[in-house]
């Protein structure tokens, strides 16, 4: 997150999101002359924007002859800029909608290759998901905070302050909420935690609460009514 937020601030100067907005917009990779040329600045000054750029993920570059010779006498290749494989995205508070859509399509590949339900592949998938983040070493707060869950410590509980799915589970909340349960169900269990997740719908929060032992009982184990009241 903390790069996501480096490279959305390099496009603050002007001349460099121009360059940046110039170099994707061509069908073909672009050389510092080319860019300089084409937004009327000095060739230094496109090159040391357009190494930024590069420096931060939004460009990638390659090398490669224009006049078409090789061999002695053919000069150096063109340092040319393109856009670069780096998938950039932020939002407040942090959501996971490209999680939620990878475990989906799993989901639907799982059902139609074994004839289970799409719901139990997800069940399934979800939960391996989360064991995955749980294998990492790192506290359970930390992998909840890194993963968009804003844990608070309750009692002897954990509530989770943000949905990062709200949208998907305002819209499906069966479905949603259940995948969500899931993947914390993984999580902890892989982290060795003694916390169980539990669907306890909380006005402005998760729908899952992580429950520890001697905590008072939720009050429901369904999804909640009306998920958009959920951060």
């Amino acid at each position: 997150m903390d790069n996501h937020w480096k490279a959305i601030a390099v496009l603050e100067e002007p001349t460099r999101r121009r360059l940046y907005e110039h170099v994707v917009a061509q069908p073909t990779p672009v050389s510092r002359d080319d860019a300089a040329a084409a937004l009327g600045l000095p060739r230094t000054t496109a090159a040391f924007h357009l190494d930024r750029l590069t420096d931060e993920g939004l460009l990638a570059f390659c090398f490669e002859r224009r006049t078409g010779r090789t061999g002695p006498g053919a000069g150096r290749p063109a340092k040319l800029y393109h856009r670069s494989d780096t998938e950039i995205e932020i939002s407040l508070p942090e959501r996971q909608y490209a999680v939620a859509g990878r475990l989906l399509a799993a989901a639907i590949e799982a059902a139609e290759s074994t004839g289970t339900s799409p719901r139990t592949a997800l069940d399934r998938i979800a939960h391996e998901y989360g064991e995955t983040l749980g294998r990492t070493e790192a506290p359970l707060l930390d992998i909840l905070e890194r993963h968009g869950f804003e844990p608070r410590p309750d009692g002897n509980d954990i509530a989770l302050a943000n949905c990062p799915f709200r949208r998907l589970a305002a819209d499906h909340p069966h479905l949603v909420c259940h995948m969500n349960l899931n993947l914390l169900a993984g999580l902890t269990t892989a982290t060795g935690s003694s916390l169980e997740p539990r669907l306890t719908p909380t006005p402005n929060h998760c729908c899952v609460r992580l429950i520890g032992t001697g905590g008072p009982p939720p009050p429901t184990n369904s999804p909640p009514r009306d998920p958009t009241r959920s951060r």
